[in-house]
């Protein structure tokens, strides 16, 4: 935690770029907490810009980041202003009902329900994504497996050939992920507790590396490396 994160993430950044350019495959975790925290436009780049071949997650990170492209918040929380909304914290249900009206997700971004986000942007780019169901979530989205065998033989599917995988503030996916992978793929733990990021890295991977920080800002800074906003000029 005591480490400068810009020196950091330009490090990753080096290490993606240089896996991109062998052809290699990048996985990415990510928790619900990367809409919360505000890093679903910068994974949103990321993704757009080519640097993720396959997103392995929960289905809180879809719930919440449909929700946040349809209603702008992520647990009623508008992720502009830092302030609940009236009635937000329906805003979720509303997200999913949305989605099984159309009848999957790929479904609402052909009828243009879903027009940004995470997933529109895995959608778009044809990088495919597996979302592990539990017996606490809501609705769930159509697209969750329920189905835990399944759930971790899709996950499996999704890592093989994997180079590098991006565990970003998702402990329980990311510690799952974790002990389906060799220990020479290089694994990069992001979350703000330092706790969790330990544990990631003593699983036995030879390739670890931690940080401790928010991840929604370490993507911000991950996605200005990779994908930089284009400036306006004149």
């Amino acid at each position: 935690s005591e480490k400068r994160v810009e020196i950091t993430v330009a490090q990753i950044a080096k290490l993606l770029r240089a896996v991109r350019k062998e052809k290699g495959r990048i996985v990415a975790v990510p928790g619900p907490v990367v809409v919360h925290t505000g890093g679903g436009e910068h994974l949103s780049r990321i993704v757009r810009a080519g640097f993720v071949d396959a997103v392995l997650a929960g289905n809180a990170l879809a719930v919440h980041d449909i929700e946040r492209a349809l209603y702008g918040t992520s647990l009623g929380v508008h992720l502009d202003t830092g302030i609940p909304v009236v009635e937000g914290h329906r805003n979720h249900m509303r997200a999913i009902n949305a989605v099984r009206r159309c009848g999957s997700i790929a479904a609402a971004v052909r009828r243009r329900v879903l027009k940004s986000g995470v997933m529109y942007e895995c959608v778009r780019a044809g990088v495919p994504f597996v979302l592990a169901g539990s017996i606490r979530d809501d609705g769930p989205m159509p697209d969750t497996l329920m189905d835990l065998i399944a759930a971790q033989e899709a996950y499996a599917r999704q890592l093989q050939n994997a180079r590098v995988v991006l565990m970003l503030g998702s402990m329980l996916h990311s510690i799952g992920v974790g002990n389906m992978l060799p220990a020479w793929v290089e694994t990069i733990c992001v979350d703000i507790n330092p706790a969790v990021v330990t544990k990631l890295s003593d699983r036995g991977s030879a390739q670890a590396i931690g940080v401790v920080t928010d991840v929604g800002l370490f993507l911000r800074l991950l996605a200005d490396e990779l994908a930089p906003p284009r400036t306006r000029t004149g």
